[in-house]
């Protein structure tokens, strides 16, 4: 049967009545998407994901119970090697390179077990998105919930830039006792606040977050969205909807440039290039001239404007270049040093870069002891994974990459899209958790789109 059919199976025999239907409600990925303002201000945020797995592995168990196939995507046993690579890389939590700190293996379980949690739980989302058939969640739907997202990102950066010292203490976060919910990680997905203040181009600035828990993860989840509100405005056929797209996306640029964000503008870059490149080989080559016009415009409106300013003060204030290098240089270290299968996690380096002495303290957080692996998901994963564990996660998407190249579609080229910024990105963000989500679920929408595409070629032979 095709993944576009609708699912129906008999359990029992004639006693039980009439036929009952075994299918994937769409609830549990559509609540997660409609209502993650809500979460985030109940303080579960990226929580949720691991929350929905729960139900979500439970039906997908259930189906196959009832006789129904349930289908892995194309190239999973790439996803498969990363994710056993993961769990085998827990047995070198004890070690501690040359530069980090020293720290016993059970200190550094709980945040190796939380991200092994969240890799799961997005597991089972892929699975259980891609799974999910026409009748049970429309492509064009789930496009619109991912819509939907990118213009709340989009409003939680004017929240970071008009209320940046805006926050609050959630329900979740008051369950917790005292001594849990003061940790800096607990806070960071527990604890809802509108922007990060940080002193990058002299002065603390509100760099907008809401509702992503970091302007980094903000940025990113920026370019993995904005390609699905266009498609779902484009697949309406409303004029209106068209039009509130475009305004939103010229709006967008305001706090795109506020945020000093610099990987959100390469990302943007890589976005608005590779959809061109695509038009371009499907012979639309007025998209030339449109790219073209949208850049000058774009130039002129930053130049003329306060924008101007912010983006000249950006680029001549690289205070995290040097970091930024110097925790490059130790994961490469790092990974010589055990190439196969990494280290498990992190680590936090001794001192700083400029001296071994300097340290994290209460009045300067960020003076040293910085993270191997915090700065880009390739560098974690060849310092926490190895090299078995990247050729693990790079191979899946690649392989998807490679596999839906063909797909023209709006939702195949939004879909290609998301993947390509999600390989850009991966040099100075890290992907857990939602970035990673939005990522599985554009490559979840990319194979129901090839699943349908066959289905139809099936159909017309016959």
């Amino acid at each position: 049967m095709s993944l576009a059919a609708p699912v129906t199976e008999r359990i029992g025999g004639p006693a039980h009545g009439a036929p009952k239907i075994t299918t994937l409600p769409a609830w549990p990925v559509a609540s997660i998407l409609v209502f993650y303002p809500l979460w985030w201000a109940l303080g579960l945020g990226v929580l949720i994901f691991a929350a929905m797995a729960v139900p979500m592995l439970f039906l997908l168990l259930k189906r196959r119970t009832a006789g129904r196939r349930v289908m892995l995507p194309p190239g999973f046993g790439w996803w498969a090697l990363f994710l056993v690579v993961v769990v085998v890389s827990i047995g070198a939590l004890g070690a501690d390179p040359v530069g980090t700190l020293p720290e016993h293996a059970t200190g550094r379980l709980p945040a190796v077990t939380y991200k092994l949690v969240m890799y799961l739980s997005l597991t089972v989302l892929l699975v259980y998105a891609g799974n999910l058939t026409e009748s049970e969640l429309p492509k064009k739907r789930l496009v619109k919930y991912l819509g939907w997202l990118f213009v709340v990102t989009v409003a939680g950066g004017f929240l970071g830039m008009a209320a940046g010292h805006f926050e609050f203490t959630s329900p979740v976060e008051m369950l917790l006792p005292g001594h849990i919910r003061t940790k800096g990680f607990v806070q960071s997905l527990v604890h809802p606040y509108a922007a990060q203040i940080m002193d990058i181009v002299g002065g603390d600035k509100p760099r907008p977050a809401a509702p992503w828990g970091y302007t980094n993860t903000w940025g990113n989840n920026f370019c993995l969205l904005a390609g699905w509100l266009l498609v779902a405005a484009w697949q309406s056929g409303r004029a209106r909807h068209k039009a509130f797209a475009v305004l939103c996306l010229l709006i967008s640029i305001v706090p795109a440039v506020v945020s000093l964000n610099r990987g959100l503008w390469i990302g943007i870059g890589v976005l608005v290039v590779y959809v061109a490149f695509r038009q371009v080989l499907a012979g639309r080559l007025w998209i030339v001239g449109v790219v073209a016009v949208a850049g000058a415009l774009l130039a002129v409106a930053v130049l003329a404007t306060p924008l101007g300013g912010v983006v000249n003060a950006r680029m001549d204030n690289g205070k995290s270049n040097g970091v930024r290098s110097f925790l490059i240089d130790r994961a490469i270290d790092g990974f010589t040093g055990s190439p196969v299968v990494g280290y498990g996690g992190t680590r936090n380096t001794v001192g700083g870069r400029n001296s071994i002495t300097v340290g994290e303290s209460a009045g300067c957080e960020r003076c040293g002891n910085f993270t191997v692996g915090g700065n880009g998901q390739l560098w974690q994963l060849l310092y926490a994974h190895g090299a078995a564990g990247t050729a693990g996660y790079l191979g899946f998407f690649l392989f998807g990459l490679w596999r839906f190249r063909r797909d023209r579609s709006a939702i195949g080229v939004a879909g290609s899209a998301a993947l390509v910024t999600s390989f850009s990105a991966m040099l100075w963000y890290n992907s857990l958790v939602t970035p990673l989500a939005f990522t599985v679920l554009a490559f979840a929408l990319l194979w129901r789109n090839d699943a349908a595409g066959h289905q139809l070629e099936g159909d017309k032979s016959q």
